[in-house]
């Protein structure tokens, strides 16, 4: 009896530059360089004027591996926009210009793909190089998120990591990247807060696998938790609560979603404490007596703690 072969996922990279001349070259080659080749590397060049486009064309432009978009300046969701609309794979990986892989990258990530076909996103951790030395995680250790969709729309909680560190099933990621003529202006910066929140409120799947292969280069004040006052951060946080309703229009998700914050919390095998609390804390909110509340909220805790835990 003959054994059917496992699934080998496929992958696309999109590579998107603004005047990123001294880095792209980096990047791009971090993409081709990888121990799991991706099935396409798109570069999509967001109309630089330092010459990215130029270098582009002479190092790349008779290389079958990678594909040259030259587009004129629309901003990073335009730029996500125009290189998936070339993509032909399964998953969808992005890599900011200034940024790079380590070559065992996409061979990590995809054998979560490969074993995991009910997973819809994949995140890693990112390790800091140039200007600065450490690594940012979502968590310590691997772990399956299950659905997040309830948790991001009531405490707006970030299931994600920077544009790098991201991959989705490219289902997924053209549902994210679907919405009205405005996002194009609202996200010209930032548009990787569109994949995070988008695959969450359209119930994708997460999982955070730390792999120690994103370089996320820190160069004057690129981090994001650079050079942002008051001001920024209200508006940061204004604009991401639209994309977060935005979504749930789109996804049916209203105030009543509160009351399946239960059962969403079970698709989680291993949640760590915090996520426990958050839960717990959602229950609090759901409608009913506060004992019906109470109720809820310790019967989260207790299936919690049937369950194996991590710190």
């Amino acid at each position: 009896m003959s054994t059917a072969p496992a699934m080998t996922t496929t992958f696309a990279v999109v590579v998107t530059c603004y005047n990123y001349r001294d880095f792209v070259v980096e990047a791009v080659d971090s993409a081709l360089a990888q121990t799991r080749a991706p099935k396409q590397v798109i570069v999509v060049d967001d109309g630089s004027k330092d010459g990215s486009q130029d270098l582009l064309r002479e190092r790349y432009g008779s290389d079958p591996r990678v594909t040259l978009l030259m587009c004129e300046n629309g901003g990073q969701f335009v730029a996500f926009q125009r290189g998936l609309a070339v993509a032909d794979a399964d998953v969808v990986c992005f890599l900011d210009a200034d940024d790079r892989w380590e070559p065992a990258h996409l061979e990590k990530i995809g054998a979560i793909y490969d074993a995991r076909r009910d997973v819809d996103f994949v995140f890693t951790d990112i390790v800091l190089f140039g200007n600065e030395s450490r690594t940012i995680a979502y968590a310590d250790r691997e772990m399956d998120l299950g659905y997040t969709a309830i948790a991001t729309f009531e405490l707006f909680h970030w299931y994600g990591a920077p544009t790098s560190a991201l991959s989705l099933r490219r289902a997924m990621a053209v549902r994210c990247l679907d919405l009205p003529g405005h996002a194009a202006s609202t996200w010209r910066l930032s548009a990787d807060n569109c994949l995070v929140y988008g695959a969450s409120i359209f119930a994708g799947r997460k999982y955070f696998l730390p792999t120690g292969t994103v370089g996320y280069r820190i160069h004057g004040k690129n981090g994001w938790w650079s050079n942002r006052g008051p001001i920024e951060t209200y508006l940061n946080r204004i604009r991401s609560r639209g994309l977060i309703h935005e979504y749930a229009r789109l996804a049916g998700i209203g105030p009543s979603a509160i009351d399946l914050v239960k059962y969403e919390f079970k698709t989680k095998p291993n949640p760590s404490r915090a996520e426990i609390r958050r839960y717990a804390s959602l229950a609090m909110r759901t409608r009913g007596t506060i004992f019906k509340r109470i109720e809820r909220a310790l019967s989260i805790l207790a299936y919690a703690f049937r369950k194996p835990r991590a710190r």
